[in-house]
């Protein structure tokens, strides 16, 4: 079933039919619940994938329909390792294979949140730049920090030869040099938007 469509409550993109990408839930609970019921109700969710190192309460408790996974990471240089690819891609390529849709999600959907959706599109055999180029366009503010991290993650565990490697490891760069973002504006930008939310 083809369930794509835009999110009016929640913080969140889909970039396919069966991955979703964003932040938190709002602070204020019940916006918080509007949130997720749209999330679940209307955009059929069936797997949360937790990204925040930071993690507070968790409203998705309140959905046993809903499979979660908090797998947290620190939102910084390097804090992304092979494990952790290895671990949220094992979970949710098990949860798609199974017809599920996954939210990846981090505090404001910018970095770790995606980067989690960019090695889920990788496991799933996608092109590296498409991947990019499919998260970018329905999610604009993805910086995607760590997907260089992914990028490594997968050509180890694909045994990539040295040639591939360093194929798209340029044709990655270029891709970062074509399209480049001001994270500190769209920091800015979602807190003074008050898109910054907190589950």
């Amino acid at each position: 079933m083809n369930h794509i469509f835009e999110l009016e409550a929640a913080n969140a993109d889909f970039i396919t039919d069966f991955l979703v990408i964003g932040g938190d839930l709002a602070y204020d609970k019940g916006q918080a619940l509007i949130q997720a019921v749209e999330l679940v109700d209307l955009a059929a969710v069936t797997h949360i994938l937790d990204c925040r190192l930071e993690a507070e309460e968790n409203l998705w408790d309140r959905f046993p329909e809903v499979d979660y996974l908090w797998d947290g990471i620190d939102d910084r240089p390097r804090a992304a390792s092979a494990q952790w690819f290895d671990r949220i891609t094992d979970w949710a390529t098990g949860a798609i294979e199974a017809g599920g849709t996954v939210l990846a999600h981090c505090h404001m959907g910018i970095n770790r949140g995606p980067s989690a959706g960019y090695a889920i599109l990788l496991r799933l055999d996608w092109d590296p730049v498409e991947a990019l180029d499919a998260i970018r366009t329905a999610r604009p503010i993805a910086n995607i920090a760590f997907a260089e991290d992914a990028l490594e993650w997968h050509l180890d565990r694909v045994g990539a030869p040295e040639s591939e490697r360093s194929d798209v490891r340029r044709r990655i760069a270029t891709w970062r040099e074509e399209n480049p973002l001001d994270v500190v504006r769209i920091i800015r930008a979602q807190r003074s938007n008050g898109r910054v939310q907190i589950a």
